[in-house]
């Protein structure tokens, strides 16, 4: 795990190599799963079915719960912080690390230069990671247009992925908040005195913009992004006002730098350093709060080819952080017990579900029987289908969402089925092969941007 200068006055984490025998742990996940999918079909089709439905009603209850505590609940949490719009502009260093970005990091360094707040309060931080297009080079000129930009250059194998990239600016940063954008970000110019209550007189130590993807009618795949990042805010927000249990996002986030400075700074033993760095806030007990308006816009994957690696990757790091921390998660760290309730539910729907889903059908081919899972696989698909309804109805900024139609809720909810192929694939995967440590970035195409 990365660490800070040992110099440094604020507190920060003891070294620990959290990431040891993520394979065997793999492993283990792996097999689990599948012998939980499959057990049932021992009992038969009729008493099989008895543990489906028991699962369905808690973890479908919780979820319900969880969405429709997703407002008002939030609401009651944002009204008790007593935030002082007035309070005192916060120093924001703005981080974006670039690797063969050319088509996109003059229109990022463009974006955050029209931000309207102090030039004395802002810094825009861009690393060139070893970019062999002419990202270096643009960077460099930019300097000469743009005040507010300063540049970093490492080499291709310098190490550490996005992580390390981050990890390279760190020692030189002031500002009381860092901000992290992907370089095909863009931000409303009035983002920051929008977010100035939060910045300066609330006690969360996290903020992650609900990400919304531009052009999104462009395809079904991108309609289907587009509602799938906002029934992703939609979820989040309820699990903070109902467990305070937010996660970042990496495009988007505002981190307060005493906390992860903190936490060690960015992982660079992981392949998404967003959401390992989710769980080491949540561990250390700083808080992370979703808002749904103004949004961070960024381009959505147009191939298909390409969304499966960028899954693959995110579902990876998802694994990788509860293989990592799931001890401390569990039995050591100070969560409450409703957080503690959270972290495990979740876990079981988005990861151990698809998983025991593929068990549950070679179970019922050894058995000759049908498939025993449905009455949980049913009650999951319902409830996002119920999270896509209110996610596309809310009013929003940016793009416009695309109308929750039946026939959308439905061809959405079969898009989001990817995720019971990915999982399964990338835990066989992580079980079988040895890690790989690589900065598997999405390519970004230089679409127009607007903050419509």
């Amino acid at each position: 795990m990365a660490r800070t200068d040992p110099s440094d006055d604020e507190a920060t984490l003891e070294p620990q190599d959290w990431s040891q025998g993520r394979r065997r742990k793999a492993l283990i996940f792996l097999v689990a799963c599948l012998g939980v999918g499959a057990a049932p079909h021992w009992l038969g089709p009729l008493r099989g079915v008895v543990p489906a439905i028991g699962c369905a009603l808690v973890l479908g209850g919780y979820s319900l719960r969880t969405l429709l505590a997703s407002r008002s609940s939030l609401a009651d949490l944002a009204n008790s912080e007593s935030l002082d719009g007035a309070a005192p502009l916060p120093s924001v260093d703005v981080l974006v690390a670039a690797r063969d970005e050319e088509a996109v990091i003059e229109r990022l360094v463009q974006s955050v230069s029209a931000i309207d707040y102090p030039d004395d309060r802002v810094t825009l931080w861009v690393v060139d990671d070893g970019s062999q297009d002419r990202t270096g080079r643009l960077l460099d000129e930019l300097t000469q247009r743009h005040p507010r930009l300063q540049v970093r250059h490492r080499t291709r194998d310098a190490g550490g992925g996005k992580s390390g990239a981050l990890n390279a600016l760190l020692p030189h940063l002031q500002g009381d908040w860092m901000m992290v954008l992907d370089a095909d970000a863009s931000v409303p110019p009035d983002l920051l005195k929008r977010l100035n209550p939060w910045l300066a007189g609330s006690d969360w130590d996290g903020l992650q913009l609900r990400k919304a993807v531009v052009h999104p009618e462009a395809s079904l795949l991108t309609r289907a992004q587009a509602l799938e990042m906002a029934f992703d805010a939609e979820i989040q927000q309820g699990r903070i006002a109902q467990a305070r249990v937010g996660e970042l996002r990496g495009n988007g986030q505002l981190l307060r730098r005493a906390a992860v400075r903190a936490c060690g700074g960015f992982n660079e033993d992981t392949v998404t350093d967003d959401l390992d760095l989710s769980i080491r806030f949540l561990l250390a007990g700083h808080p992370v709060l979703v808002l749904w308006d103004p949004p961070v816009l960024e381009e959505p994957v147009t191939r298909w080819s390409a969304l499966l690696r960028q899954r693959q990757r995110w579902a990876e790091g998802g694994l990788q952080r509860y293989f990592d921390y799931w001890p401390a998660l569990m039995f050591t760290a100070p969560l409450s017990r409703r957080q503690r309730l959270d972290v495990a539910l979740f876990f079981l729907i988005q990861y151990v579900l698809p998983v025991a889903s593929v068990g549950d059908l070679l179970g019922a081919v050894g058995w000759r029987q049908s498939p025993l899972l449905w009455p949980l696989s049913l009650s999951t698909l319902t409830l996002s289908a119920l999270a896509l309804i209110r996610a596309g109805r809310r009013s929003s900024e940016g793009p416009e969402l695309p109308q929750p139609s039946l026939p959308t809720v439905l061809l959405v909810n079969l898009y989001l089925l990817h995720w019971f192929l990915v999982i399964p694939w990338v835990s066989l995967r992580m079980a079988t092969r040895p890690k790989r440590l690589v900065w598997a970035k999405t390519v970004h195409a230089g679409l127009p941007l607007t903050t419509g």
